[in-house]
């Protein structure tokens, strides 16, 4: 009788997700100084939690976040991670500019490689587009915060 081996315990996930968020009520509250910390907070709590930041860019009101997720990180656990400690440090670091707060929701689409070159090149040039309105309305979509969470 022929020996079977064993399967294979590697696994190969390639998560790839387009993370849009806001602040409270869509405040301006992301200045200059707010977003160079929030983004070096992000970046880091996201890398610490072992996923791989591709793209992050945003503007006075919301964040996109292009990012890869390993396997064994949820999407809620992510973003419960990233708004929560960012908002902590902001407060902290930039207290003089008034309270800061992100907005109860989130939006978050799954991408085949194709759409994630796509949706990299989206993020990096997100003030151009706002600025001359060739926006993608899909990936401008965060759930309005008086919207009951479910």
């Amino acid at each position: 009788m022929k020996e079977v081996s064993p399967p294979s315990r590697r696994n190969l996930v390639v998560i790839s997700l387009h993370i849009i968020w806001a602040t409270w009520k869509r405040q301006p509250l992301l200045t200059p100084t707010r977003e160079r910390c929030a983004y070096r907070c992000i970046t880091a709590e996201a890398q610490k939690l072992g996923a791989t930041v591709l793209a992050l860019n945003g503007m006075p009101d919301h964040v996109h976040l292009v990012v890869l997720l390993p396997s064994s990180l949820s999407l809620a656990k992510l973003m419960n991670q990233i708004k929560g400690v960012s908002s902590h440090v902001l407060n902290q670091e930039t207290s003089t500019l008034g309270h800061f707060r992100w907005g109860n929701g989130y939006a978050a689409f799954s991408m085949s490689p194709y759409h994630r070159t796509m949706a990299i090149a989206y993020v990096q040039e997100q003030k151009t587009h706002h600025a001359d309105l060739s926006l993608k309305h899909d990936w401008e979509t965060v759930p309005d915060d008086e919207t009951p969470q479910t």
